[in-house]
């Protein structure tokens, strides 16, 4: 008797791409429930590669920038922020990581520093009326106030 499974989508080539989407194939994943249990499931191998693990269930997958997306940020620069991942996970942001990277690309550390994630543009937008052109030629966001530099990115793939 047949277990069930990914066998449905394990035919096709998943991918979490950098517009914070699921896709099988080309075709994004528009279900909520699928993109969530996706982003819940998401688990890293040994040599950096990604997979989906659901019970005994894995499913080798792309991940085109990094694992998590910030989709929204609650609070304000005097208490500090709040992000909410595709994961549906909420964390405080820490404004020491925040790095900029190719095309002005802003990205923190999660999950207790292991993981980077992109900012989507409406988290984005929420965070840049706080930017400020620092002395160096490059931009700060005050919190909490103490100002933090935004770094430009160290990695640029972003699989860590």
């Amino acid at each position: 008797m047949a277990r069930a499974g990914f066998y449905a989508v394990e035919s096709g080539k998943i991918s979490f791409r950098r517009d914070g989407n699921w896709y099988s194939d080309d075709e994004r994943i528009d279900n909520p429930r699928i993109a969530l249990l996706f982003s819940r499931s998401i688990r890293q191998n040994p040599d950096g590669s990604y997979f989906l693990q659901v019970a005994e269930e894995r499913a080798s997958i792309t991940v085109e920038d990094t694992p998590y997306v910030v989709k929204a940020i609650e609070g304000d620069a005097q208490s500090g922020f709040t992000i909410v991942l595709n994961d549906e996970e909420r964390e405080e942001l820490d404004p020491a990581t925040l790095e900029v990277g190719p095309d002005n690309v802003l990205y923190c550390r999660v999950k207790s520093g292991k993981s980077r994630a992109r900012f989507l543009r409406n988290a984005y937008y929420h965070l840049s009326p706080g930017f400020e052109a620092d002395e160096r030629g490059g931009f700060s966001i005050t919190m909490r106030g103490r100002r933090y530099p935004l770094l430009p990115a160290s990695s640029a793939d972003g699989n860590d």
